[in-house]
């Protein structure tokens, strides 16, 4: 029993691991619900929302909320084609290859070798020389160091997923706000070529009446002023929408002159975003998780740091043959072995092991610092995007009567200036206050998307709830 029990004392000092156990993410205080939940516009629905149920990076088709069958294209094509995701997937592959690295130090190295070997010296004797041997070694992980180091690096590949993650989330993002603003522009440009038409017909008209001698000429040239300015104005856009399909085929991993999109009417349909709780969002948003992980990370390196004051134990057996004639390895027995445990301990080292601790420990409270920073970070983005989704919805109120305003008083000017009560000069301004209203509004309902897009991305992309009838 005695020697059983020293056989097995390097094995039951193994189950022992020098430094502290990472248990859970560090403590925020947080409030439970969001400052901008007591919003109107927020207030109303918050009722409708619970938690989310998985716990993993995987978002969803969080775009497909949009209804628009062209950008669930265009996401499906970015996340197949796109290079900065092919290589941030080549990264995590990186990092799943030093996990397995790091989890093969707990288990014992095998390794062979053999050699012939033909010598001679000035008395012509000729002495030939072959061995063979197999040899084993393991380092006894008596402290945890090993396995320390196996958890820092599965929370390294942990981190590298939430990077993809992270850049699938940011590269969708970035393609549904480029594609909303080239649909922005096909529905300005549709809007420039309905006014330039306009304009065409009113010049027509003031061409007449001038030949008539019914109107001044200066009211042609008014009219002429404003066809001018409304083509100037769709040249431009033209220049912008090539701009935006460029944006687009670089995301899906093309060149622009590869790619490009027929112009399609604005349809801006804004989903309705959930309110999460703080505590939901932790486990959403890749960056805070990337930022979770280093903090395990770092507390893995403390206790590998701590683990160098102690002593490592190596456990090492060869066996093998040496002959001076190869026929003779047929017949000939191991001729040759050793077996033996070698015990290692760094007696002084001018405080090198103590300067390593205190750097790691130093590194977990930076890691620390710099995960409750990224949660309140995160924190508010939310409160910024939900307040601002606020004020641009009741913007979007006051612009839509605006606008009525504005065509209304445009058909009213037009029909005096056709009654002979005011010049073209007023029936000119008043369709340019108009169509610059009508063009206002289509560009505060992009905001309002990209508002939205910018808070389904501080919420972390998709979400899981039980009254969504938009879920798909």
């Amino acid at each position: 029993m005695r020697k059983i029990s020293l056989f097995l004392f390097p094995f039951l000092l193994s189950a022992c691991a020098v430094g502290p156990d990472y248990k859970e993410a560090p403590s925020l205080d947080i409030r439970q619900n969001y400052k901008a939940s007591t919003l109107p516009e927020w207030s109303q629905s918050t009722n409708d929302w619970v938690q989310i149920t998985q716990d993993d990076l995987s978002q969803g088709d969080w775009w497909r909320r949009f209804h628009d069958s062209t950008l669930n294209t265009l996401m499906a094509e970015l996340n197949q084609s796109n290079f900065q995701i092919e290589q941030a997937l080549a990264s995590y592959d990186v990092a799943l290859a030093s996990l397995r690295s790091s989890r093969a130090g707990l288990f014992p190295a095998l390794n062979t070798n053999a050699s012939a070997t033909r010598s001679g010296g000035d008395n012509q004797i000729t002495n030939s020389a072959y061995s063979g041997s197999i040899s084993a070694a393991w380092e006894l992980d008596l402290w945890g160091k090993i396995r320390r180091e196996v958890q820092a690096s599965k929370a390294s590949a942990q981190a590298s997923a939430a990077e993809l993650a992270n850049m699938k989330l940011s590269l969708q993002g970035q393609l549904a706000k480029a594609y909303f603003n080239l649909r922005l522009v096909d529905a300005e440009l549709d809007l420039l070529n309905r006014i330039v038409g306009s304009n065409e017909r009113s010049l027509k008209v003031n061409e007449n009446r001038y030949q008539q001698g019914v109107s001044a000429r200066a009211d042609v040239v008014s009219a002429m002023s404003a066809l001018e300015r409304a083509r100037v104005s769709a040249i431009n856009m033209k220049a912008s929408r090539q701009q935006y399909e460029s944006t687009i085929a670089v995301l899906l991993g093309k060149a622009p002159s590869q790619f490009s999109l027929t112009p399609e009417p604005f349809m801006a349909n804004i989903p309705t975003v959930p309110v999460l709780l703080p505590s939901a969002l932790l486990v959403r948003r890749p960056d805070i998780y990337i930022a979770e992980r280093a903090v395990a990370k770092a507390n893995e390196e403390i206790g590998i740091a701590q683990s160098a004051w102690l002593p490592t134990l190596n456990l090492s057996a060869s066996t093998g043959l040496r002959e001076s004639s190869f026929s003779d390895w047929l017949s000939a027995p191991l001729n040759f072995w050793s077996l033996g445990p070698a015990l290692a301990l760094s007696i002084f080292d001018g405080g090198t092991r103590q300067a390593a601790i205190a750097s790691s420990k130093a590194e977990y409270r930076g890691r620390v610092a710099a995960y409750r920073q990224t949660v309140l970070n995160a924190l508010k983005e939310v409160e910024d995007k939900m307040t601002l989704i606020s004020v641009l919805n009741e913007q979007a109120l006051a612009q839509q009567r605006a606008l009525s305003s504005a065509q209304e008083f445009a058909k009213i000017t037009r029909n005096q200036y056709l009654a002979g009560l005011v010049d073209y000069l007023s029936v000119t301004q008043a369709e340019d206050t108009a169509n610059n209203t009508e063009i206002s509004t289509l560009q505060l309902n992009n905001q309002r998307l990209e508002a939205t897009i910018d808070l389904i991305m501080a919420l972390g992309g998709g979400w899981s709830v039980s009254h969504d009838s938009t879920n798909q």
